[in-house]
C-alpha cells in the first residue's frame, strides 16, 4: 500500500502529477536483526518516475522493528537522572569501558516537564528538565552489555528514567596518533 499526496498538497512544482507517492509499504522485506552478518541490509530506496516529472525518492519503512543497521561501531546515548550517572559510570568501568563523555542537558519526555514551587506557588520558566547524557562508543560485540548495565544501573521503575539511543559510527579516529578503527576506539592502558 503506498501513501500518495495530492497534486496541491506539494506546490505549483508537482501540480501537473495526478498522485504523488510519499512512502511506499507495498513490499515487506526482512532485514536482519542486530548481530546478524549473514544477510546485508539493504538500502531501502526505490525511484520512481512519473510522465514528464523527475525522479522521486520514495522512502520505505523498515520491516522490522528489531532492525538496527550493520556497523562496526556503534554510540550508545542514555539521557538519565544525574543522580545515578555515578553507579553507572563505575558499573561501565568495572565491564571494562574506559571512554565515556557526560554532558549536562535539559529536556523533557513523558512527565512533560516539572514545574517549581516556591512559597507556596507553584511557577516555570520552561518545562525541562536537567538530566545528564552519557556517550560510550563501543564495539558491536559490546553493544548489549553496555545497554543492559545502563538499564540495571540506571532503573528507578519511576517516570523519567531516561532513554537509550543506539547509533552506528562509520569510524573512529584517535586525533593525536590519526589511528582509525579499532586501534583508536581501544581504550585500554590510556
Amino acid at each position: 500500500m503506498a501513501t500518495m499526496a495530492k497534486p496541491g498538497a506539494l506546490g505549483p512544482l508537482h501540480s501537473h502529477l495526478k498522485e504523488l507517492p510519499l512512502m511506499d509499504f507495498s513490499s515487506s522485506v526482512l532485514l536482519p536483526k542486530f548481530g546478524d552478518s549473514r544477510l546485508l541490509p539493504q538500502l531501502n530506496v526505490t525511484l520512481k518516475h512519473s510522465r514528464n516529472a523527475s525522479i522521486l525518492p520514495v522512502i520505505r519503512a523498515q520491516g522490522s522493528p528489531d532492525y538496527v543497521p550493520d556497523s562496526k561501531f556503534y554510540k550508545v546515548e542514555a539521557i538519565l537522572r544525574s543522580w545515578r550517572v555515578p553507579l553507572v559510570s563505575s558499573a561501565l568501568l568495572k565491564m571494562g569501558i574506559r571512554g565515556v563523555t557526560v554532558s549536562d542537558v535539559r529536556g523533557f519526555g513523558a512527565q512533560g516537564g516539572s514545574a517549581e514551587r516556591q512559597g507556596g506557588s507553584e511557577f516555570s520558566e520552561d518545562k525541562f528538565v536537567a538530566k545528564v547524557k552519557m556517550e560510550i562508543v563501543v564495539i558491536k560485540d559490546q553493544v548489549e552489555a553496555v545497554i543492559k548495565t545502563i538499564i540495571k544501573e540506571a532503573r528507578t521503575g519511576e517516570i523519567g528514567d531516561g532513554k537509550i539511543f543506539l547509533v552506528p559510527v562509520s569510524d573512529v579516529i584517535r586525533v593525536r596518533t590519526g589511528e582509525r578503527g579499532e586501534k583508536a576506539e581501544r581504550m585500554i592502558g590510556e
